[in-house]
Parts: structure tokens; sequence; C-alpha cells
């Protein structure tokens, strides 16, 4: 068998007797003559007996034989190369999940070491506001400077945990913190009456009964005594219900209930050293209800105080009448808290109707613009110098609606019943704090 070879032959023709013959072993095809007379030629090689001694056919074999040797070669590492690229891709998508594993329980230990800094840095910002009432202490200003080197010393370290987590022993830090709440706690018991200054809350208690009522503590009953009252609805109720603690009352874990001998008006109630002080139903009467006895010991009906949605709050509700207490005593206007006797009046020139709710600390009585959201602290009356003054205290009304609000000393925090929420908001007073050298 011939192989075609096309190359491109120069010849010079003189006559057709030099003609390259047959016997030579090439065969002319074609021939043709260029522009400069060269001779330009088509041949086929002859059979490859007749050109195996040609170096340069040895080249070309051996030159075949190495792409052949060399496409082997090839096949062979293409195999592998698909074999090694399935095995990483395997190993890839191993690794791809791996990476997803570590990365959500990253992501779970950064979220849970948040929440547990959150929390301490509320801490902090509940401690915060009694900075100013220690720098009044005048006798103990170096520890007065060692509790805000402290407090400025663990906010720093909280923002580096912050930042860096889990730079800081939690549980030293926690330790830290606890230690210097009791510290700052005892101080308070030192601490004589004050003005407000601000409002920070709620702390949502608890979601339950109406849209009205009432909900308190005894600021009167010992740190051990912790009994939560509940008064659902504003009227033609009797039902007060009794719990253990505070977390009773949110577990709603019921411990006694009491059946009142009269309904009452309005939420403006107050329990003042183990008994029950609330206005009876349709009347301008106060009632003293005994939770011990079970008795109703005082009763009294307040000279010209309206009731029965004669004078009530903004909301309406038969608010009438509101019972308050503080670190001086027990109001309505100021009475005795035995005997209901009244000791005197004072005529605040603010009218009920315009006020939302209001409330008693240390004898100056507070007065809030509106029930709705964007209430404040509008107004205060002090009855030591029976004067008045303008504020701008805003709070939070988170739920819209407020129906009750109530200063409880003891805790030194504001009740409130909003929209069906029992709800606590945190006060700061500017206090002058007494010491021995006081007279």
């Amino acid at each position: 068998r011939q192989r075609v070879i096309c190359l491109t032959l120069f010849c010079i023709l003189h006559d057709s007797t030099n003609t390259i013959g047959p016997k030579e072993g090439w065969q002319v095809y074609s021939s043709a003559q260029d522009a400069d007379g060269r001779c330009i030629c088509t041949v086929v090689a002859p059979e490859q007996n007749l050109c195996s001694r040609d170096a340069k056919g040895r080249q070309l074999r051996q030159l075949l034989e190495k792409v052949q040797n060399m496409s082997q070669s090839i096949e062979v590492l293409n195999l592998r190369t698909q074999r090694d690229f399935q095995y990483v891709m395997k190993m890839e998508n191993q690794m791809k999940g791996l990476r997803t594993k570590f990365r959500q329980v990253e992501d779970d230990r950064k979220t849970i070491m948040a929440k547990n800094f959150q929390e301490l840095k509320e801490k902090m910002d509940e401690l915060q506001p009694l900075i100013p009432v220690l720098e009044q202490y005048k006798t103990d200003a170096q520890l007065i400077s060692s509790f805000k080197e402290e407090i400025r010393n663990l906010s720093m370290v909280l923002t580096a945990i912050q930042e860096e987590m889990g730079a800081y022993d939690y549980d030293e830090l926690y330790q830290r913190v606890l230690r210097l709440d009791s510290r700052l706690r005892n101080c308070m018991g030192k601490l004589t009456c004050g003005k407000l200054m601000k409002i920070t809350g709620p702390v949502t208690i608890k979601t339950s009964g109406t849209r009205f009522g009432a909900w308190m503590t005894d600021p009167q009953a010992s740190q051990r005594n912790n009994r939560v009252w509940y008064m659902d609805s504003y009227t033609n109720s009797k039902i007060v219900r009794e719990y253990k603690t505070m977390e009773d009352f949110v577990a709603n874990v019921v411990s006694r209930t009491y059946n009142l001998p009269f309904k009452w008006e309005g939420t403006g109630h107050v329990v003042y050293n183990g008994s029950l002080y609330y206005n009876k139903y349709q009347s301008n009467i106060i009632v003293k209800y005994s939770f011990e006895t079970g008795r109703v010991l005082a009763q009294r009906a307040l000279e010209y105080a309206g009731f029965h949605n004669t004078y009530p709050y903004s909301w309406g509700g038969y608010s009438d009448i509101d019972v308050m207490a503080d670190e001086l005593g027990m109001w309505v206007v100021y009475m005795d808290p035995d005997t209901l006797e009244v000791q005197k009046t004072w005529n605040t020139e603010y009218s009920k109707r315009n006020a939302g709710e209001s409330f008693m600390i240390c004898g100056t009585l507070y007065i809030t613009n509106s029930h709705l959201t964007g209430a404040k602290v509008y107004y205060s009356y002090s009855t030591k110098t029976s004067s008045y003054e303008y504020t701008d205290i805003p709070f939070h009304n988170q739920y819209f609606h407020m129906s009750m609000l109530d200063y409880n000393a003891r805790e030194r925090a504001l009740y409130a019943w909003n929209n069906g929420h029992q709800v606590l908001f945190n006060v700061t007073l500017f206090h002058v704090i007494k010491t021995e050298d006081d007279s």
C-alpha cells in the first residue's frame, strides 16, 4: 500500500528526456510551472520497503512510537486524574459539612455567651444610676471613688468581652457584679427621701386578666415576706388572689383566695402593713380589710370626694379615689392608716380628668398627663411645701393603656397594670444621704 505524502518539489525542466521514470519508485501525478519557470510537481512516494533504510523514515517511525506511548501514558494519567478528582470531590463535600457544623457550634456558643454578657450589661445599667446617689455621701468619698473605679473597670471588661468573646472568666465577673450589687444595696438603706429624676423599663412580669386591674406587694412587709396580691377588673368583683412569692405569681400558683365583704371600684387599691385599703363600690368610703383576720377593721367616708366616675382619671373606670403609700405613710389625701382619720387635705388645682395616673413618692404627688402612648410625668405637687412644678419625665407605655400605677417604697419601683400586662418600672431618685455628722 502506498501513502500519499503531499510535497512541493521544485525542479528545472530542460526537456522531456529528463523526466524521472517509474523505475525509480516515484510517480508524478501532476506538474506545473510557477511564474519564475520553476517546476512544481505532485508525487507519490514509493512503497514502505523502498524507504526502509531512509534515515528520516526511521526518525518518523520513532516519533510515531513515542506519540503512541505518550498517548497511552496520557490515558492512564487521565484515568488516575478522574479517580483522584472523584475522591477530592467527596472529601470537599465532607469538609463543607464539617465546616457547617463547626460554624453552627461556634454561632451557638457566641449566642449563649452574648446572652449572658447582655444580662450582665443590663445589671450594670441598673447599678449605674446609683452612682450620683453615692456621690452625695459626704463622709465616704474614698469608698465612692472605689465604687466608681470598680464599675468603670467592669464596664471596660464587659466592652472587651463583647469584642473578644471568652476573654474573661464569666463566673468571676458575675460574682464581682453580685458583690458590688450587695454593697450598693446596703448603702441604699441609709438613703432618705428623694426627688424623682428618671423612670426606666418596664419589665413585663406577667400577662393575665382583663384590660383593667391592680396588683401589688406590701411595702411594710419584711424582706422575707414577698407576697403578691392580684385584683382583676375595676368593678363588680370581690375576689382577691394571693401568691406567696413573685415566682408563684408568674407561675399562677395561688396560695389563698379572699372574698371581700364589699365590691370595689377603680384600681387605686393598696396593701399596707398586712391590710388592704380600697374604695367601696358606689361610695366615697375607704375600707380597711385585714388579710390575717378576714374582717373589715375600719371604714371612713371621704367628705367631698367624688365617686363612681364623678372625678375619675382620664381613662374612667370609677377611678375617682386612688389610695397610695410611700416612705411617709398612706395617702388618699393624707390619713392615719389605723383609724382612717383625715389629717390634712391639699388642693393641687390639677384637674383629675386631665390626669392619666398618679403616685406618691416621699410626700410628693406625681401626675402623668395621659394613660395612653406618649404619657409622661408632667406635674408634681409637694405636700411639704404646698407647691407644684411642671416636670418632663417620660416613661415607656409599652402596651398602650395604663389603668394602674403605684409606687412601692420597699422595692423602690412602680407597679403598673398595662392593658392586661403586669409590669414594673425602676425609678431613679435624687437623694440626700444622712450621715452621723448631720443634725
